[in-house]
């Protein structure tokens, strides 16, 4: 018996310290935002804005000298500015929550063309890592498996909710698909050359990605006697009902990638990284590529590249004419809170702050497919916004003082806030 009293609270301990927030009620009464910059996600801005919502929608949104009745709870954001959620794509957020803990690491599943696992069955919503998006205004993630050259299906999810079937609001949008490299790194503890070589396996790697896809084509005409989930995954590329995100950097492996997808079929196509998409933008235009881009805080891969190429690259597509979001799949999952700065990294750079919002908003959201409810502020969309004192693109300005998920008003304490809060307390005591 004490054994069992034992273990039961040495479970209540771990939960207690492990747990989420409890997931915010839906919203009961009207809420109206009052006074703030509204940064609308598609390029709009209103200076003194006047924001309504009840039932989870956004009712009204225009100019704060407007006469019209305001409805339920006021907040007074006089000075503030008000923002989409923003939203993160090509996340492994709630897949990882230690990586030196296997345990706890679910992103990665054995075999190399697996587009039938889905990320969204794994996905935990009650991660602290997941948690620690929301003080920073990534309100959304686009759930995304890794490994292998097909890695499997992701989902789209918010950040409050008591488990997966919850978090869901786009179930199975897409397939990722990992092009091979023309040039592989050295592994010098392999007793191979230091630096970049030639990848000599890359055309049987293409082969294989080309095998696969023929073979899921003909599988797709219903000749075949059995069930095969893999082949089956595919028929939503196929169809236009999922889209396939392929992650390719340089110029061969780019054009590559596409010609091979086109030739096979696949209908929606989005490129991921894209670090030398700069060199073909014509390529991808006539194509109707859009491209997500990798993160701006970066140094350049290559030594004839321009010191300064990762932070200017997202408006280098953008001039260019490009449809163009940011994404860093390639970072850490921690680093997905700095989402906001990777785009404020490309105002420095000369791109129009509205523009750079709609690379975190309204951009991504129509790219991933859920622009319907999604990315910007308007009416009949999901009130998924916030609240900050400054500017949401600069880490000085980024302090969030109300967020909102589908009209819930969420928490915005963490493990870290509490921390912080603890030591503040401390080191003002002494």
């Amino acid at each position: 018996m004490k054994k069992h009293i034992y273990i039961l609270l040495a479970l209540g301990i771990f939960f207690q310290t492990t747990a989420q927030q409890t997931p915010a009620p839906k919203q009961t009464e009207a809420i109206t935002i009052e006074g703030a910059t509204a940064h609308l996600g598609n390029g709009e801005v209103i200076e003194s804005s006047l924001i309504m919502f009840e039932d989870g929608k956004i009712t009204f949104v225009g100019d704060s000298k407007m006469r019209i009745a305001r409805k339920g709870k006021i907040i007074d954001a006089t000075g503030k500015h008000v923002y989409p959620g923003f939203i993160a794509p090509g996340k492994t957020l709630g897949l990882v929550e230690i990586d030196a803990v296997r345990a706890t690491n679910d992103k990665d599943e054995l075999g190399e063309l697996i587009p039938h696992v889905r990320s969204l069955i794994a996905y935990n919503a009650e991660s602290k890592v997941v948690e620690s998006m929301r003080p920073n205004g990534v309100l959304l993630a686009q759930i995304a498996p890794e490994g292998g050259l097909i890695s499997g299906t992701s989902s789209i999810v918010q950040f409050d909710a008591w488990n997966w079937e919850d978090a869901a609001i786009k179930v199975d949008d897409g397939i990722h698909l990992h092009w091979p490299n023309t040039f592989k790194q050295g592994r010098w503890w392999a007793g191979e050359e230091p630096g970049y070589q030639p990848n000599k396996d890359y055309p049987k790697q293409v082969q294989k990605v080309t095998d696969f896809m023929q073979n899921a084509i003909v599988y797709e005409d219903g000749t075949a006697k059995e069930m095969n989930p893999a082949f089956a995954a595919m028929k939503g590329a196929f169809d236009g009902s999922k889209k396939l995100y392929v992650y390719a950097d340089g110029e061969k492996e780019i054009i590559d990638a596409i010609n091979t997808l086109k030739n096979n079929k696949v209908k929606e196509i989005v490129l991921m990284g894209g670090y030398h998409a700069y060199k073909i933008t014509d390529f991808l235009k006539s194509h109707n590529i859009p491209v997500m881009v990798q993160y701006t805080h970066n140094l350049p891969v290559f030594e004839d590249d321009d010191y300064d190429l990762p932070y200017k690259l997202p408006k280098l597509l953008v001039d260019a004419g490009l449809f163009v979001a940011i994404q860093n799949s390639d970072a850490e999952n921690f680093q997905t809170r700095n989402l906001p700065f990777y785009a404020g990294q490309v105002v420095q750079q000369g791109l129009d702050k509205e523009v750079a919002v709609q690379l975190l908003t309204g951009n991504t959201a129509k790219i991933l497919g859920i622009d319907d409810s999604y990315g910007t502020l308007e009416n009949g969309k999901s009130a998924t916004l916030f609240i900050s004192e400054g500017d949401a693109l600069d880490m000085a300005g980024n302090q969030l003082t109300h967020a909102f998920i589908d009209g819930r008003s969420v928490s915005l304490e963490t493990h870290q806030t509490k921390l912080w809060k603890r030591y503040s307390e401390k080191y003002e005591a002494e």
